[in-house]
Parts: C-alpha cells; structure tokens; sequence
C-alpha cells in the first residue's frame, strides 16, 4: 500500500497540470448534472416490517384515491381578547379568504371551520385544513405565495393567524453565519499550525472542492435514490471535517520530508505513501461504520450513510491526487520562512507533547483511571436518554409552524397535534361490527379525549379510526395509549379474524425505538469487528484495536451523555439555541454511533502508524511513543481542533437532527482526541 501510494504522489506532483484539470473537469460536470437534476422529495421515515409502516402501506392500497405525499397545510387564527373568531366580521373576512385561496391552482380542497367545526369550544381559535394534488417540493412560488396572501387578510382584520403543515415549511437551511465561523476558526488553527497563509489554505480549498463536488452528485442523485436533505447537509458535515483533516496531514508529513532535506517530488511521494496509507485506513474505518448503517434496516439511515460515505471516499481521493498536484505548484511557498525552525519543530523531543507523553508513561494506571472516571461522568446522563421524533413543536418559537403548533394545542388541547390513526382491516373479519366494537373499546381507554367517525374505503374493506389524545405527541402517557391500543384489540382481532393496526407519531417513535434497540447488537457487532480486524491487518497487533475499540465506546458514552444534558434536560440550553427541550430523536443514538465509530479510528490511526514507524526504525517502545507523539500530536490535536469547529458550526441549523448531529460529533471528537492524548500507552 504504501509503494503504492508512494508513486501515486509522485506522479500527481509530476503531472499536477493534468490532475489539477482533471479535479477541475469533475467539478463542472458535476455541477452542470445537479444543475439539470429535478429537487427530490422527503419522502420521511419508512420502517419495513413494523405496524405503523403496515398501516401506510395499507391505506396507500385500500384508499388509493388519497395521495399521503401530497401538501397540506393549517391556517389556524386567534381571536383578539375577548372577542370571538365566530363574530360575523372575521367570519366574513375567514370565509373570503378561504373562498379566494381554494380557487387557486394546486389546491385540492379546502375545508370552511365554521361548517366543519373546527372551532374550539371557547370559540376564540380556529383552524382551516388545506390540502393540494402536489407533494410539497411540487409546489410552485404562486401557490406558496397565495397561501400566504391568505394568512395576510385574516391578519389584516386583527386575527392572529399562522401557518402549520408542509406546503410552507420554514428555512431548514444551514445555521450561516455559526458555518463561517466553524470554518474561520478551522482557518485560524491552520495558520497556526502551519505558520504560512498558503500552507493553511491549500487544507481548505481542497476540502470546499471535495464538499462542492460531494454536493452535487448527491443532488444529481436526489431523485433515483431517493436522498433526503438531511443526508445532504450529513454528507457536507463530515466531508469538509475529514476533508480538512486529510489534507492537513499530508500536507504536514511534506512539510516534515522536506525539512529532512528531501526533494519536493521525492517528499510528496512520500507524504502519500506513509501519511497517505493513513489516510486511506481512517477513510476505510469511516466508510464502514457510515454502509454499516444499512443492517439497521431504515431506509433513511441507509441514505444518510451511503450519502456521507461517498463524501469521506471522495475527500480520501482529494487528499491522495489533488493535495501532492497543488503541492507541486505552491513550491517553496508551502515550508515556512524558516525550514531550519520546521525541522527543529518536528524533529525535537523535548517539546511540550514529548513531556506530555512522557508522564503519562510514568503514571499509565493513575492516568487511565482519571480518564475513564472522568468519560464515565459524562456518560451518566445517557442512562436518561429517552427517543422521539422531532415535530413542530422542536421548531424555534420564532416559526410560524410553532407558533401554529402553540395555537393548536392551546384551543383544542396538546393531543390535538399528535393524533393517533387507527387502520381496522375487515377484508376477512366475520363479525360486521367489528369497526364499532374497536371504535367503542377505544373510547372508553384511559387517555383519550376523542374517537372520529369511521372513514371507510370505497371497497368497504377497511376502516380509519382517528384518535385524539389528552397528551402531546412526544409524551409518555400517548406512548401507553398507544400501548394499550395495540394490547386491547389483540383478543378483538383473535375472535373475530380482523387486523387492527396504529400508526401515528408515537406509534411510528415506538416502532423506531423497537428497530434501534434491535439493530444497536448486530450493528455494533459488524462495524467494530471488521473495523477491528482491519486494524488488526494495519498495526498487526490485537491489543492496538481493541484499545481503539474501547476507547470508542467511552468517548460515544461521553458524547450521548452531553446529548442528553443539552437536549433534553435543558443545560446549556441557550447557548446552543436550544428553545424546547423532549426527547433526542430517535435514529440520534445509532446514527451518532456509526459516525463517531469511524472518526474515533481516525486519530488511532495517525497517531499509532508514526509510531509504529519509529519502532520499524529501532526506537525501543516507550520512545517510539514519544517519537510517535512529538511528531503527531501536535497536528492531531489541530485537526480535532478544526473538525471541533466545523461540527460546532452546525450548531446553528434549523434542522434538529443536524443540530443535534453537530453538538454530539463535536464532544465525541473533543472526548476522544483527550483519549488519545490520556491513553497512549
């Protein structure tokens, strides 16, 4: 691997014209292919095999007339103190608006409140349901823009008035400006490390061109493989972290080559043959843990892990061609003004890593007890780590959805927003009224406030139940309802050959956290194993990757624990733009655990090959560690300094799984570069 890669260095620094035009090529093309690509739609969490996709799939075959992707939206409006939203002024201005907007194009059908009752029993809120014959990413600007205009004339006779659903969602766009200030941070420790503007940019420039390039082919994808923008800003996260990361690496290990006094094509060679192999088995312990993610049998997970994959696969290739080809052109600009001072630097051993180091190895056991004492602290809180699914109600109150979601549960009560749906297939019951016998078993269940009418299909086969709960959609006690539902009907469908089935946001949490627990064992046992035998292969050692493994679960422990803290108890809330504190999202947990999996191998990985290097050379053990660590440790912890800060960037998403994504990747690398650093014996 490494003579293979050594002349792979060689010849893109020889042939940088070519290369360079090549990765220039592949941008614009790829570009040009998103460019034509049509948006795709989030299609949202599927769970094949579960009760609650069983009920999707069956109210897709048995109601086909009802598109489940289609739009829909709620125009729901207050009434000032006092008044009424059934006074004839704002009923008039409510009824006109309405009128206006259901004649619009995209418009199914829109339902009048005041005939439909949808007025609360105070009579001071009401809500307006509106559904359209297109799925949200098919609707056009005028359609968007009429709903709206709607909103506005109710607004404009005194009526609070806000918008829920999907036709207009809120910007789930990346944080801004909290990004910049990731990647300047991340600028601000290259020029540090490096002491040269150019040495510090090239990192960066061929981390945004792997990220652009990334970016576009997952968009040109979209469509055929079904990738969500979640996956998307996913993929953008970890690319442009380990994008940065790799190139840093290689282009330190050329920094060092040439201080020795190697020419540049001999010290670029060299860079990709031994910082090179590094690269290429951090990348491959990455790619695992991110396609390990299919076995948990979620579609949207599968995609968010192929969709990342392909970004660290891609930064890997970046790091290996483009970095020894600009190297080439940057020549002597790249060294600092003092190659002298370079090798001092890299070549000392009495720096502040090597004493570092140094007392760890005096004091390997008193060491090793405060860090794992310390991680298992943080770790305490994940034993409070409960899983939802995140709604309108995790949205900032500054969101019209919120706002639309608080109005709801104020007029018609906090279940209102998570009703439960509850699917009665008769196609081979043999009693007739098995429909009215689940619909009155249900009532009479502790928890509900209401059961609706049956909605039966045209075939008269299968039957809707919609069911209000007391509590909201991410409670415990809708958790129960759901519980009791499924376990009351059981006898029900026994005596009379009828499938009962609910579906529903709990219902749908429920069997996510059933297909997570399931799938945490069989996933964690093939990711660690095969990236342990990988390790294994690399090192050639056993002691090397269980070390590795260990350390891993303490630093994802730590990681969850902070999850937990931030995000459902409400520490810290406010810094990280916390504004409603629930339950972590359900795929968090095992997502978080696939991708802090493979970056925790990242720092093993550079940190154990130099060395291993030094022990190839003769150094006796605890040297070789003190080699291996004066010559890494300083560019180790700048990298976990820079994929800190690009995580840490992310904090400022609308999107709360990103959001989460970026407050837990970002401790998971704190924790475990402080392993790494801790425990190098």
């Amino acid at each position: 691997m490494a003579v293979f890669l050594y002349r792979v260095g060689r010849w893109a620094f020889r042939r940088r014209r070519l290369v360079s035009a090549l990765w220039l090529a592949t941008l614009v093309l790829a570009g040009i292919w998103a460019a034509l690509a049509p948006s795709a739609a989030d299609d949202g969490l599927a769970l094949p095999g579960t009760e609650s996709q069983k009920a999707f799939d069956l109210l897709a075959e048995r109601f086909p007339e009802s598109n489940a992707q289609s739009a829909d939206a709620r125009l729901v409006f207050k009434a000032p103190d006092g008044q009424l939203v059934t006074a004839p002024s704002y009923r008039q201005a409510v009824e006109g608006a309405l009128g206006d907007l259901s004649r619009g194009g995209q418009v199914a059908s829109v339902t009048d409140p005041y005939a439909a009752g949808s007025v609360s029993s105070s009579g001071t809120i009401a809500y307006a349901t509106i559904t359209y014959t297109e799925d949200a990413t098919d609707l056009t600007d005028a359609t968007t823009a009429a709903l709206e205009n709607a909103a506005n004339r109710i607004r404009d006779v005194g009526l609070t008035t806000e918008i829920g659903g999907s036709a207009l969602e809120s910007d789930e766009s990346l944080g801004g400006a909290s990004e910049l200030i990731g990647l300047a941070v991340a600028v601000a420790v290259l020029v540090l490390t490096f002491g040269s503007l150019v040495a510090a940019g090239l990192p960066l420039l061929t981390a945004i061109l792997g990220v652009t390039i990334s970016f576009c082919l997952i968009t040109a994808l979209a469509v055929p493989l079904g990738v969500t923008s979640t996956a998307t800003i996913l993929a953008i996260m970890l690319g442009m972290a380990v994008g940065i990361d790799y190139a840093l690496f290689i282009v330190s290990r050329y920094r060092a080559e040439r201080a020795e006094g190697r020419d540049p094509q001999d010290a670029a060679g060299r860079a990709a043959g031994t910082a090179g192999s590094a690269v290429v088995f951090a990348g491959l312990t990455v790619t695992i843990a991110l396609v390990g993610l299919s076995v948990v049998g979620v579609p949207e997970l599968t995609k968010m892990g192929l969709a990342a994959s392909g970004a660290v696969a891609l930064a890997v290739c970046v790091a290996l061609t483009l970095v020894p080809a600009l190297l080439g052109f940057l020549g002597h600009r790249v060294l600092p003004r003092d190659a002298r001072t370079a090798h001092a630097r890299h070549g000392g051993r009495h720096g502040l890593g090597a004493r570092w180091v140094r007392f760890v190895l005096r004091r390997p056991v008193a060491v090793l007890v405060v860090a794992v004492l310390g991680l298992g602290v943080m770790a305490a809180p994940a034993l409070s780590l409960e899983l939802g699914l995140p709604g309108d109600e995790s949205k900032p109150t500054s969101s019209t959805e919120r706002r639309a979601y608080d109005l709801l549960s104020e007029g018609f009560g906090p279940g209102f927003n998570g009703p439960l749906t509850v699917v009665v297939d008769t196609r081979d019951a043999a009693a007739p009224r098995v429909i009215d016998q689940v619909s009155d078993m249900v009532t009479r269940m502790d928890g509900v406030v209401s059961v609706g009418d049956p909605a039966v299909n045209q075939a008269k086969d299968t039957a809707i139940l919609s069911v209000i709960p007391k509590t909201g959609p991410s409670s415990g006690e809708t958790r129960d309802v759901v519980h009791a539902i499924r376990h009351g009907v059981s006898d029900l469908e026994t005596k009379s050959n009828a499938q009962v089935l609910v579906t529903g946001t709990m219902a749908l949490n429920i069997d996510i956290s059933q297909a997570m627990s399931n799938a945490l064992i069989p996933y964690l046992a093939i990711v660690v194993g095969l990236a342990v035998l990988l390790l294994m292969v690399v090192f050639r050692s056993i002691l090397v990757p269980i070390k590795a493994a260990l350390g891993f679960l303490l630093s994802v422990g730590a990681a969850l624990g902070v999850v937990v803290a931030v995000f459902q108890w409400g520490w810290a809330a406010d810094l990280f733009g916390v504004e409603q504190t629930g339950p972590v999202m359900s795929l968090m947990p095992i997502l978080m655990i696939g991708v802090v999996f493979g970056l925790a191998m990242d720092y093993e990985v550079f940190l154990v090959t130099r060395m291993r290097e030094a022990h190839v050379a003769g150094d006796p053990p605890g040297e070789a560690i003190v080699n291996g660590f004066q010559h890494s440790g300083r560019v180790v912890a700048a990298a976990a300094f820079i994929m800190i800060s690009v995580f840490g960037g992310f904090v400022g998403a609308h999107v709360a799984v990103i959001k989460t994504m970026g407050v837990g990747l970002a401790a998971a690398v704190a924790f475990d570069v402080s392993i790494h650093g801790w425990w190098v014996e």
